[in-house]
């Protein structure tokens, strides 16, 4: 199986795309993971990337289509792969058809923003331990205290709501309309989010049954 995975930042796809990982046996090809890995082993479209990302400068899509179709071309990836986090625009998608890198399905996960906001800005993080509470979902024995080390619970820059509202607003003007895209090839798969992780993931399993 050959998978790309959408959804809004917060909409819980890398736990999905765990799951889906282990249940096919497939590698989850996760765009910033492959470029540092690449930028690591110093492959020729690492050494690209590299004069890029020292001067600072977003890697462009045609050297991270070239880290893509490296790390594709991989033996772990014959019998399939997921990819999350590309392609995140048009142009990408376009991009990924021109160099014949075809896939099977395009997942989006349906969460509304103001469910992705809750979820994300309720999000604690212990500043010693790095374990995870949730305001709602997920509270500690004692508020704003770790249950595992004592440490004081923190909100992360990333999961403050103004932060999660501009993801947001990127997402719907340079993601989303990827849905069109799959859509129009007939190849998108929609699965409406659910409150329980377990939930989401037996939808989206079944969705990817029938494929």
């Amino acid at each position: 199986m050959k998978l790309i995975l959408l959804g809004a930042p917060g909409a819980g796809k890398g736990t999905q795309a765990e799951i889906i990982s282990e249940t096919y046996k497939i590698p989850t090809v996760s765009t910033g993971n492959i470029i540092r890995a690449a930028l690591e082993n110093g492959t020729e479209m690492g050494l690209k990337a590299k004069a890029y990302t020292e001067k600072g400068e977003l890697v462009p899509d045609d050297v991270v289509i070239g880290i893509i179709k490296e790390r594709l071309s991989e033996d772990d990836c014959k019998n399939g792969f997921i990819l999350d986090g590309f392609p995140r625009t048009i142009p990408q998608a376009k991009a990924l058809d021109d160099m014949n890198i075809s896939v099977d399905a395009a997942l989006s996960i349906e969460v509304a923003d103001s469910e992705i906001v809750k979820r994300m800005s309720g999000r604690r993080v212990c500043e010693k331990c790095g374990a995870s509470y949730h305001t709602e979902f997920k509270k500690p024995l004692k508020e704003g205290v770790c249950n595992s080390c004592g440490g004081r619970l923190v909100i992360r820059k990333d999961d403050e709501p103004e932060t999660v509202l501009n993801r947001l607003k990127v997402f719907h003007e340079q993601t989303e309309p990827l849905k069109d895209f799959y859509k129009a090839k007939e190849k998108l798969l929609l699965v409406e989010g659910q409150d329980d992780v377990k939930d989401t993931t037996a939808l989206v399993l079944k969705a990817l049954s029938e494929l």
